[in-house]
């Protein structure tokens, strides 16, 4: 809590003025804190007099922290294969296991995912802890979550990683909690800090308009979802050796509290928009519903994926599986055609890595031109149907 020393507080107003959040008032000469206070600390900084201090409980520490040791990914697998970010993590956590001088292993959950454990191991893995169990045919929390915390406690990673997807978003919440350690969400960055070896986890804050790097100094394991796309896989090795361990846990860990009573995938598109090479996006631009009949067109024509902006979506025009952006999914395509959108931040965080971005807008202004490859001021409703023509002409010539 913020602590204020009544005898030697001058009321001059400075912290008054600096705390943002209006949570300290100069009262009778003194300064008083209000409930608003986020503990942030401004005020502290800037008191001359040194009124002004923080007293924060002590950490508890989970005994000795040497005691966790090795970096773990868990490798999530749908409908039968393994998730594209399970790959990716697998090369960032690589490099992390060399840094620090441990073995990098994979933890697979499921039923009926025989080959899956040899595949990771092609791509990085030292070990892979396989749990196959028909409770696990269907993704729910509890199983999972338990799952992954049993193994855990019982092997104490000291790091643990998993995709920000709607699986990974789900249960590694849970998993922080069991464990009673912290969690970073949607990292796009990891890396090891030289003087002790902590997890240096960076991730977009406040809309990304800046890249905070967080750390768990005092528990273990350290645990980040990352956002897919993000990172890179490795070169797939078929010659790889590794350490395939199967595990039986505890049934009662596996039984869910609720029951899945069916899973339907989606079709809304022939191609899978974060694996697609091609993606057409459109946004506020395209003035309504009846645009998108135009991004599909030319997506189709191109072989390519249909993706849009979250003002697009909120608007009811496109459902929110085709969202690209902060708070939607990450691509990062060979070819990113943005039509219609004006590029905000939060967007731009969704799409930036591709390799090549071509933007159209009617704004010459527009941020999204700031980060486009190629750029097209005009009207998207007389230029992309001139592109579809011309694609059409090409691809029958």
């Amino acid at each position: 809590m913020l602590q204020i020393e009544i005898e030697t507080c001058i009321g001059c107003g400075v912290c008054e003025s600096t705390c943002t959040f209006g949570a300290i008032k100069v009262e009778g000469g003194c300064a008083v804190v209000g409930e608003a206070c986020t503990l942030c600390g401004s005020c502290v900084d800037v008191c001359e007099v040194g009124a002004l201090s923080i007293e924060r409980e002590e950490k508890a520490v989970q005994g000795n922290l040497a005691d966790w040791s090795g970096v773990w990914v868990y490798a999530e697998c749908r409908h039968g294969r393994l998730a594209p970010v399970a790959l990716e993590l697998l090369g960032a956590g690589r490099k992390l296991a060399d840094k620090r001088g441990v073995p990098l292993s994979a933890i697979l959950l499921g039923a009926g995912i025989e080959g899956m454990a040899e595949e990771l191991v092609a791509f990085g893995a030292d070990k892979v802890f396989v749990v196959d169990d028909p409770a696990l045919a269907s993704f729910t929390d509890d199983a999972y979550g338990n799952a992954l915390s049993a193994l855990a406690k019982k092997h104490n990673p000291e790091i643990i990683l998993a995709g920000a997807t709607a699986i990974g978003r789900s249960f590694i919440p849970r998993v922080a909690t069991t464990l009673a350690t912290g969690l970073t969400a949607d990292c796009t960055d990891l890396a090891i800090r030289e003087e002790d070896g902590a997890l240096l986890q960076t991730r977009p804050a406040f809309g990304g308009n800046i890249m905070a790097t967080i750390i768990c100094p005092h528990t273990r394991p350290q645990i980040s979802t990352v956002r897919p796309l993000v990172m890179k896989p490795l070169v797939r090795d078929a010659g790889r050796k590794g350490e395939i361990i199967q595990v039986n846990l505890n049934p009662a860990l596996l039984k869910p509290r609720v029951k899945v009573l069916e899973s339907v995938v989606e079709d809304l598109d022939r191609v899978n928009l974060s694996e697609a090479d091609i993606v057409v996006a459109g946004g506020r631009g395209l003035e309504n519903e009846k645009g998108f009949a135009m991004i599909r067109e030319l997506a189709e024509v191109l072989g390519g994926a249909v993706a849009a902006s979250r003002a697009a979506v909120d608007s009811g025009w496109i459902p929110y599986p085709h969202q690209v952006g902060q708070t939607g999914k990450t691509v990062a395509p060979k070819i990113y055609i943005a039509c219609g959108i004006s590029g905000a931040i939060q967007h731009l965080v969704g799409m930036q890595s591709a390799e090549t971005i071509i933007a159209i807008n009617r704004d010459a202004d527009a941020p999204i031109f700031d980060v486009a490859t190629y750029g097209i001021v005009g009207d998207v409703f007389e230029i992309v149907p001139r592109l579809i023509a011309k694609f059409k002409e090409r691809k029958s010539a």
